[in-house]
């Protein structure tokens, strides 16, 4: 599928001071990647502490992303879960009109063997209206899907699609490369591991950072794409230390504390979640300030 090729960014859900759905800075968050040339939306992925939002926080927001978008750039929604049966009736229930695609997670806590993670994706699939995008982050979920199971995956269940990859290894995200299928999508579901993932055959990235900075982030992507990886990396390396230091404290505080530097949004977060310190919003402003006059 084409048009999920290059630059995806995981939106954040931004919030008031009571920490309520800010609507409005939702909105400029869009609109502020759409016109910084992202290739499409991913929606109530981790980034968007979907986690520690009830349902009709959840609907305000895919409602409030579908209409600002209007249809200019494909979206991806975030349907996954370590209750297989829950995410297949959750499948069934909700509206993927708007979507081209789902993003699933492997399954987090229960710690499944490879044979759990391959039939859990399996059902999903096979309940999926929309192509399905295997999400394997082994920091977040404690369980690392191997390569093996990715390509069995990929080469047996037709309505998988691609995996966003965030194992943070280049040698694991190779072996998928090597042995997927030609239709099969490698996406790199970290931004440090984005641009080597595309220059060794991947499709492109799921980006945290990429939506604080669209215009870089995509130049960067779409240079790997085109094989021109001397340009692609001098971005890369200037970008390498907002890469570093929005992780810093946990994600999504890192991205949040540049959206309120930028005059986006503000920087709340959620608990169990904590807002950037002063001290890492300072060197965020800083290092976003110096990016700035080099780009002058």
């Amino acid at each position: 599928m084409e048009k999920l090729m290059g630059t995806g960014v995981a939106l954040i859900t931004p919030f008031k001071e009571d920490f309520s759905v800010d609507v409005d800075a939702l909105v400029q968050i869009v609109e502020h990647n759409i016109q910084g040339g992202v290739d499409y939306l991913v929606v109530l992925g981790t980034t968007a502490e979907s986690a520690t939002l009830n349902k009709i926080e959840k609907q305000l927001v895919v409602d409030t992303i579908i209409k600002t978008n209007a249809g200019r750039l494909p979206l991806v929604l975030g349907v996954g879960g370590n209750n297989t049966m829950a995410v297949v009736e959750e499948l069934q229930t909700v509206d993927l009109s708007e979507f081209d695609a789902i993003l699933s997670v492997c399954p987090y806590y229960n710690k499944p063997t490879q044979e759990g993670i391959y039939q859990h994706f399996k059902a999903i699939a096979k309940a999926s209206p929309k192509p399905v995008i295997l999400y394997n982050v082994p920091s977040r979920t404690g369980v690392n899907m191997l390569p093996e199971t990715t390509l069995r995956l990929a080469h047996e269940v037709p309505n998988v699609l691609a995996i966003k990859e965030a194992c943070g290894d280049m040698v694991q995200i190779d072996k998928i490369i090597k042995g997927k299928p030609e239709h099969f999508m490698v996406i790199s579901g970290d931004d440090f591991t984005a641009l080597p993932t595309v220059l060794a055959g991947g499709a492109g990235v799921i980006s945290v950072l990429g939506q604080g900075l669209p215009s870089q982030f995509s130049k960067m992507m779409n240079l790997g794409l085109q094989e021109s990886s001397d340009e692609a990396y001098k971005i890369h390396h200037q970008l390498l230390p907002l890469m570093q230091l929005i992780f810093e404290e946990g994600n999504p505080a890192g991205i949040k504390a540049i959206f309120e530097s930028l005059g986006l949004s503000r920087a709340e977060v959620r608990l169990p979640l904590m807002e950037a310190t002063p001290s890492l919003k300072s060197r965020i402003g800083s290092f976003l300030k110096a990016l700035d006059t080099a780009h002058a």
